[in-house]
């Protein structure tokens, strides 16, 4: 199919702006989504700004049933707080190549993929049966939960379980549709004429969306293959949904701007209101139904498996409707910990589907792994069309909040009309240590969110049912172990209960404060002599203690068991395993199309009659003294005060591509309020490494003006200012090593001056009257205080430090030069990753990146490149290489290595430029990692 070149002939509609990324650069880009006769097509301009002047496509995609979106798996192991997003689109037609697009992560993008994936279901149901499409009212499935809107979202093409084969099977790499929530996208609707009566929808249980019964659903969409990857991130593909058109879709981009970009049709917004009211009535349309959850926990402490897993499987007569079941410590390699492979992934899957009961039938349908945590869900086979909405994520709580030996992994999906999350996680080590357990639990609730195409990030608190598992690690107060397994075999378990950490952190509302756990009657489950049931008989000795939990948060749930399996003696700890009755909801077609009919002409009558309307109690907000890494929000209430329920959304200034500056969120961003009915909105602010260095120097300021869009109303400007305090993180080593005082005792303009004129200080020729230091006195403060205090710490530079000693110590080098830094051996550790990965520059320039690459097989060459560094870099390089052989030197104390101190530096000092940071690959990782190995190996540097 041709491109055409006559626009005028075509509707626009919706359009989005993104880049194409291509040989290593990013290139702007404008998609437009046309529809001409009936037929639909993507155009793509290579120069957004003449849109007006030259409105002719670069390339013109057909959209049919050989278009293919897919959205792109991110990177997994290094998970930043960042919220400045993108999403990774690829775009495939029938006659050209692939493209890979970068869209920015709002709303806008999430419209225009929704009107696309739209376009696309409309295409496959026209190739079906070619027929006339008639105008129709959308039929939304029920809200929140229900079922997707197309019948590819089925798990039709799932792998199958059969318990009398063992062959391996493959993820499911697709999304069963996408969670309803009351948030959705601002519109802007022009005058609407009386809809048709409503037609009756098809029952969600069906697992499918059909508007009309002029319209049959189209084959089900190919599903896609899954990732080889063993990453965090599971690949989604975007399912198409039916279209309906709106006359107040633009009608040609000539007239295109991004506040039109930011506003889409009526018809979606009416069905977004439609789901969030239908919700407010689910009690009237559903009932409930009790199904069996087998949920199993297991620390398999990097074993394999040597023997059957149905004593912990299989331990009930009846087979489960659904199994999920967590791994802890799957890999303790260093390949799993650094690059996520592991060859044990797939022989514990084995032997789980070897394991399964017998009694029925299973399809898997999600499976995630992070390092050593793996968690894993298979549903009976005949549920298969009521398992909707998958969706998979995770979260690294280890070192800088990013390294995967500790966090938590979870799926989440709606079965029926119920959405479920479960969370597998394995928390910090040590007795002491419960207050980064603590922290450990807050940071994956607040990290932790499932992104589904249509809607925003779902967070694990936003589920009906969510099942918490795993290694928790809390111990017991008490540090006599000889007493405690006294009272272990005098039966005395819930005397012992009351000194459990768990327990007592429920109890102060520290952690897991709204989740339940049922009675224990089985033994602690850590620590054991591996392939025994004798408690730990190390040097060590370890207390027992119940490590090993299942605990839960949602409504008719109710624990038939709660035990541990002592027969399987694989590990140092033992299997634990609950199972739930749990009560589902499912909707009754009957009732749910009568109350779906009064709610659409309730919305026409008042739709008629009302304009919405909002109040704000404050529209303007200062923040005192924000600091780098320092988290800082207000708050503020917003109450319809109109007739009519009022759609709300933050969008974007003109030609601004998100609706705050990165520093800032507001939270929620967008959602629907009944009349009458008040919303607290928060507004965040939190400096990260992404935008420290703008602030530092001046080129940013904490100022910005948000938009708060009301559909069909009009638009409320809020003003956000405050002080930026200025910190040694982010800025440049040349900058630092100019300053001799802290950086808050330098005035501000100084500052500016200092990083604009800092090209003039690379050089080694600078005078004697201002000399500069050799290395940044916070280098040298951190590196001295590991020296002389921790370099027989055990575990350095692998357990994190504690959120509040992090604050203290960047404080700290912020405003002084202390004689001693606060704070335990890990927390300074830490900063001083953290001081490394914001620096601007890289240790290793980012124009030596490839020559590092490159000469990385040679020592020799690589000192010669080190030599080239300017004189900051070079000797920040060489103080830190003279450090890192100093602490091998003591490797029986820490228990660090070669391997593991080149691996984790080489991802600090020698960063990929930014236009090739999604681009690195394991081998250029590797040479990296070679590059430092080869100085740390090496004898003492000149």
């Amino acid at each position: 199919m041709e491109s055409s070149l006559g626009i005028s002939d075509s509707q626009c509609l919706a359009t989005v702006r993104g880049h194409e990324l291509r040989n290593g650069q990013k290139e702007p880009r404008l998609l437009s989504l046309l529809e001409c006769s009936g037929e639909f097509k993507l155009d793509i301009l290579a120069n957004p700004e003449a849109i007006v002047l030259s409105p002719v496509p670069q390339l013109s995609i057909p959209i049919n049933n050989h278009f293919q979106i897919v959205r792109e798996a991110e990177e997994a192991l290094l998970i930043d707080i960042s919220i400045n997003t993108t999403v990774r689109i690829r775009l495939q037609g029938e006659q050209t190549p692939a493209l890979l697009l970068e869209l920015q992560d709002d709303v806008h993008t999430q419209s225009f993929l929704q009107h696309v994936t739209k376009a696309k279901q409309h295409a496959e149901r026209k190739s079906s049966q070619p027929r006339k499409m008639e105008p129709v009212v959308p039929v939304p499935v029920p809200p929140q939960r229900g079922t997707s809107k197309s019948t590819s979202n089925n798990i039709n093409n799932s792998t199958l379980v059969n318990p009398s084969k063992t062959d391996s099977v493959l993820s499911l790499a697709t999304d069963f549709g996408f969670e309803e929530k009351k948030n959705k996208q601002n519109r802007i609707v022009a005058q609407r004429e009386p809809p048709a009566p409503p037609l009756p929808p098809l029952p969600p249980r069906k697992g499918t969306y059909t508007p009309s019964s002029n319209l049959t659903a189209g084959p089900t969409t190919k599903e896609r293959p899954p990732s080889a990857q063993n990453s965090t991130s599971v690949r989604n593909d975007y399912r198409l949904q039916s279209v309906d058109r709106s006359g107040s879709w633009s009608d040609s981009p000539s007239n295109y701007t991004m506040r039109q970009a930011m506003m889409s049709s009526h018809t979606g917004s009416r069905e977004g209101l439609l789901k969030y009211r239908l919700n407010k009535k689910e009690k009237e349309y559903v009932d409930i139904k009790n199904f069996r959850f087998f949920i199993g926990t297991w620390n398999v402490n990097g074993q394999s498996p040597d023997s059957s897993l149905e004593p912990w499987l299989c331990s009930d007569p009846d087979p489960p409707d659904v199994y999920a079941l967590g791994f802890q410590e799957l890999d303790l390699s260093t390949e799993a910990f650094f690059y996520m492979d592991s060859s044990k992934e797939q022989l514990w899957v084995d032997a789980v589907e070897r394991s399964l009961h017998h009694k029925a039938r299973y399809i898997r349908i999600r499976i995630i792994r992070l390092v050593g945590m793996m968690l894993v869900v298979y549903v009976n086979k005949e549920h298969k069309h009521h398992i909707q909405e998958v969706a998979s994520e995770s979260v690294g709580t280890g070192l800088m909040n990013k390294m995967g030996n500790k966090g938590g992994v979870a799926v989440r999906f709606v079965f029926h009309n119920t959405s479920f999350c479960f969370v597998n996680s394995h928390l910090a080590a040590h007795v002491d240590d419960y207050e980064r357990r603590n922290q450990d639990y807050k940071d994956i609730c607040a990290r932790m969110s499932f992104h589904l195409l249509e809607y925003p990030p779902l967070r694990i608190v936003k589920h009906d049912v969510v099942i918490w598992l795993g290694d928790l690690n809390y111990r017991l107060c008490l540090p006599d172990a000889g007493e405690v397994k006294r009272l272990i075999a005098e039966k005395e378990l819930r005397r012992l209960q009351e000194y459990d950490q768990l327990n007592i952190q429920r109890k102060t509302k520290c952690a897991f404060t709204d989740f339940m756990e049922g009675e224990i009657n089985f033994c602690p489950t850590y620590k054991y002599d591996a392939k025994s049931d004798r408690w730990d008989s190390s040097g060590k000795c370890r207390v027992p203690a119940w490590c090993d939990r299942i605990l839960w948060r949602g409504s008719n749930v109710k624990q038939l068991h709660y035990r541990s399996h002592m027969e399987l003696k694989t590990s140092d700890h033992k299997p634990v395993s609950s199972l739930f009755s749990i009560g589902v909801k499912m909707v009754i077609e009957q009732r749910y199309k009568k109350v779906f009919e009064e709610i659409v002409r309730d919305m026409d009558r008042m739709e008629n009659d009302f304009l919405p309307s909002l109040s704000l109690t404050q529209r303007e907000f200062t923040f005192e003294n924000v600091k780098f890494r320092q988290f800082q929000r207000q708050s503020f209430l917003i109450t319809n005060d109109g007739q009519v329920a009022c759609t709300f959304a933050f969008i974007p200034k003109l030609n601004d591509s998100q609706y705050c500056k990165p520093w800032l969120r507001a939270e929620p961003s967008e959602g629907v309020l009944d009349p009458n009915e008040a919303m607290e909105i928060f507004l965040e602010v939190y400096v990260s490494k992404d935008s420290v260095t703008l602030l530092n120097s001046g080129e940013d300021k904490i100022e910005d003006i948000l938009v708060l869009h009301l559909d069909r109303g009009k638009d409320y400007f809020i003003t956000v200012a405050g002080k930026y305090l200025p910190s040694c993180f982010g800025t440049s080593l040349e900058t630092l090593c100019r300053m001799k005082k802290p950086i808050r005792e330098i005035p501000i303009t100084k500052l500016i001056d200092l990083e604009k004129c800092r090209i003039n200080f690379l050089l080694d020729s600078a005078g004697t009257e201002d000399k500069p230091l050799k290395i940044p006195k916070e280098v040298w403060l951190l590196v001295n205080h590991l020296y002389t205090k921790a370099c027989q710490q055990e575990d350095l530079f692998q357990t994190p430090g504690l959120q509040d000693d992090l604050q203290s110590i960047i404080d700290c080098l912020d405003t002084s030069i202390p004689e001693s830094i606060p704070g335990s051996n890990h927390s300074v550790a830490e900063v001083l990753l953290i001081f490394l990965e914001a620096l601007p520059e890289p240790v290793l320039c980012y124009e030596l990146y490839h020559r590092c690459l490159e000469c990385s097989h040679d020592s020799r060459l690589c000192k010669q490149l080190v030599s080239q560094l300017p004189r900051a870099h070079r000797n920040v390089f060489r103080y830190l290489m003279a450090f890192l052989r100093e602490l091998l030197k003591h490797s029986i104390d820490n228990n660090l290595n070669a391997n593991l101190l080149a691996t984790l530096f080489a991802s600090l000092l020698i960063r990929p430029p930014p236009n090739l940071a999604g681009k690195q690959t394991q081998h250029d990782r590797q040479k990296a990692n070679d590059f430092i190995l080869g100085f740390l190996m090496g004898g003492d540097e000149d």
